[in-house]
C-alpha cells in the first residue's frame, strides 16, 4: 500500500484572500492537495498552484530558429531522387523515347541517370529485353548507350522546334544502324529444322541494342507520332513525351508541380517560369 506524505503550509493574515498555497512532496499529487481548512467555509476551496514544466538542459543551450530559413507557406517541394518516376506518355511504344528520358531533371539541380554506370546500363537494357541480365556492360559500352542518347535528343529536339537536324546526330544514328545486321539469316538444329534469326553473337550484344534503339528513332521521327512529340511543360523537366489530348506533362508528379508553382506565384506576385510551346510544323 503507497503511502503519501503531504506538507500543507497556509500564509496569510487573513482568510479568504486568496493567498493560500498548497505543496505535496508527491508530484504526482502535487496539482491536486488541497489545503487544511481554515476560516469561514468559503476559504475550504483554495486554487493550487501548477508550475511550468521546466525546459530541457539542450533546448536552453539551442539557438533560436531562423525565421528567414522556414520554407515559405505551400511553396512548391523538390521530389525525392529515390522516388520511382513513371514513364513518359510513348515511352511503352518507342524505346527510343525512353532512352531520350533516362537522365531526369529533377528540382533542385539534381540529376537521375539510369545509364550511369555500367551496371546500371546493363540493368536498364536487360529490362528492357535488349541484353541478357549477365550480360557484363562495361564502361566503354555505357558510354557508346549515353553517347547515341545524346544525339537522339539532338534529333528530338531539333524535330520538336522545327529546326534542322544536325548532321552530327544523323551520322551517330546511321552508324548505329550499321553495326548490327537488320537481315535474318537462315539456320538449322536438330530440334527447330531451318529457321531464321537475327545474329546478334555475345560480343556484339551492345551494336545490337543499340541497333534496336536507333531504328526506334528512326521510326519515330519519320512516322505518324512525330507530330506528337512535345517535350514536359513542368521546369525543370528535361523529358520527351507524345502528347495525348491538352496533356503538357509527362508524369503526374511534373502536373502537381505545376499547378503548385503557379498557385505558389500567385499568392506570392512571383513569376513561374514556363516553357514555349514548339513551333508548328506543316508536312
Amino acid at each position: 500500500m503507497r503511502t503519501v506524505r503531504e506538507t500543507e503550509t497556509v500564509s496569510g493574515t487573513k482568510p479568504g484572500t486568496g493567498t493560500e498555497t498548497a505543496t505535496a512532496t508527491d508530484p504526482a499529487d502535487a496539482p491536486y492537495a488541497a489545503p487544511k481548512a481554515t476560516g469561514s467555509p468559503k476559504d475550504t476551496l483554495a486554487r493550487p498552484t501548477l508550475e511550468a514544466p521546466r525546459p530541457a538542459p539542450e533546448a536552453l543551450m539551442a539557438p533560436p530558429p531562423d525565421a528567414s530559413m522556414a520554407p515559405a507557406p505551400d511553396a512548391p517541394t523538390a521530389p525525392s531522387p529515390d522516388a520511382p518516376i513513371e514513364p513518359a506518355p510513348g515511352a511503352e511504344r518507342y524505346l527510343a523515347l525512353d532512352l531520350a528520358n533516362s537522365a531526369p531533371a529533377l528540382p533542385g539541380g539534381q540529376f537521375l541517370d539510369y545509364l550511369g554506370s555500367p551496371a546500371a546500363a546493363g540493368q536498364w537494357l536487360a529490362d528492357r529485353g535488349l541484353a541478357p541480365a549477365d550480360a557484363g556492360i562495361r564502361e566503354m559500352c555505357a558510354a557508346r548507350l549515353r553517347a547515341l542518347r545524346e544525339q537522339v535528343r539532338a534529333l528530338l529536339g531539333c524535330h520538336m522546334e522545327g529546326l534542322p537536324a544536325p548532321a552530327e546526330a544523323l551520322a551517330a544514328v546511321n552508324d548505329a544502324l550499321t553495326k548490327a545486321p537488320s537481315a535474318s539469316l537462315l539456320y538449322w538444329d536438330s530440334a527447330r529444322g531451318l529457321y531464321r534469326a537475327t545474329s546478334h553473337p555475345v560480343t556484339q550484344i551492345v551494336d545490337h541494342a543499340l541497333a534496336i534503339l536507333a531504328a526506334d528513332a528512326a521510326d519515330l521521327l519519320t512516322g505518324p507520332d512525330a507530330e506528337r512529340l512535345t517535350a514536359c511543360g513542368s521546369p525543370p523537366c528535361n523529358r520527351f513525351l507524345l502528347r495525348h489530348g491538352r496533356r503538357q506533362w509527362c508524369s503526374t508528379r511534373c502536373g502537381d508541380r505545376a499547378r503548385a508553382a503557379r498557385a505558389y506565384a500567385r499568392r506570392t506576385g512571383h513569376t513561374t517560369p514556363t516553357r514555349p510551346r514548339a513551333a508548328s510544323r506543316d508536312r
